[in-house]
């Protein structure tokens, strides 16, 4: 900073208040300091900075999946891309973190209470996940991605209306004839699982039979088993709705291995409307939920926690989108 107010012709003070918000700097003050900046290759050293403001500018998206669903999956490295950009935006770096099991659980909670980052996104959190109540009792600015199943009114977070969306997809189903319709829900410790089951029995209500329920874990494994299940107990059915777009992937494979004809003989809807909704056969009927704008919300969340104001919430709305398969 000496270099740049010498070359400047500036006191270090005016350098370091520009660096810091350009507040009472002249405009042609800041244009000298940022010519010198440029002739000297001046760039700040954050961890002498982060040394006064406490800060380490850097935010953890803590995954708590296994690692391979991180690849798999294409609903999170959408929203891993778009809370990467929104932070860039206030110059503040993620940290990605995968949290599957207990020894991984175990280390990203030391690496995020010891103070490296300033806060964390949690995404697919189950129920009974310890890192929740761990990094709140060490006062960690979080906000999570989907309802924190227990937490609702302490942690903040951002969610799409999931039940709201399954009533949609089913409620068209049932308007294009369909009498028998089973689904494949998301895991049952995730917001997701819980409120997309919770939004098809509203609709069904006593025609959503415990037969016509399988469970799945998001996985395109998950789906094709989940669906052989529901072949085997309920033969007659006509319509699947399934909680992902992955797993209506692996339930679109096993009715072809089955010979059900899709949608003549049975309708399938998914959930998501992921890039895998238009690469499978028939294209996919689903539910669009707005992940960019999920990602951009729970930056600005976060950003709010870490500033000191209380936890909100946000839930978006979801929007049903019409293909092939239903």
């Amino acid at each position: 900073m000496d270099d740049v107010a010498a070359v400047a012709g500036v006191s270090r003070g005016t350098v370091s208040r520009l660096l810091n918000g350009g507040h009472n700097v002249s405009p042609a003050a800041a244009e000298a300091v940022r010519r010198a900046i440029r002739a000297t290759g001046y760039v700040v050293n954050q961890h002498a900075r982060s040394l006064v403001t406490q800060r380490s500018q850097s935010v953890a998206f803590i995954l708590s999946e296994p690692q391979e669903r991180l690849f798999e999956d294409p609903n999170f490295s959408i929203l891993l891309r778009g809370c990467t950009q929104a932070l860039a935006e206030h110059d503040i770096t993620l940290v990605l973190a995968i949290a599957g099991t207990q020894d991984e659980r175990k280390r990203v909670g030391r690496y995020i209470t010891a103070g490296h980052v300033d806060g964390a996104l949690l995404v697919s959190t189950h129920t009974g996940n310890p890192l929740v109540g761990e990094l709140r009792s060490r006062g960690v600015p979080v906000v999570a991605c989907g309802k924190p199943l227990g937490h609702e009114r302490e942690i903040a977070y951002v969610a799409a209306d999931d039940r709201d969306g399954a009533r949609q997809m089913v409620q068209y189903l049932q308007s294009r004839g369909r009498r028998t319709i089973a689904t494949i829900t998301g895991p049952l410790d995730t917001p997701g699982g819980v409120e997309r089951l919770a939004g098809y029995r509203e609709v069904l209500e006593d025609r959503a039979e415990p037969r016509l329920v399988a469970a799945g874990d998001y996985s395109k494994a998950s789906g094709e088993s989940a669906m052989r299940q529901l072949l085997d107990r309920a033969p007659e059915l006509d319509a699947v709705f399934v909680a992902s777009d992955l797993m209506a992937a692996g339930a679109l494979a096993e009715l072809h291995r089955a010979g059900r004809r899709v949608p003549d003989d049975v309708a399938v809807g998914g959930f998501d409307d992921s890039s895998v909704a238009t690469t499978v056969q028939p294209h996919l009927t689903t539910i669009r939920h707005p992940l960019d704008r999920i990602s951009a919300e729970l930056v600005r969340l976060l950003l709010d926690c870490i500033a000191g104001k209380p936890p909100a919430a946000i839930i978006l709305p979801t929007e049903l989108v019409i293909r092939d398969s239903a």
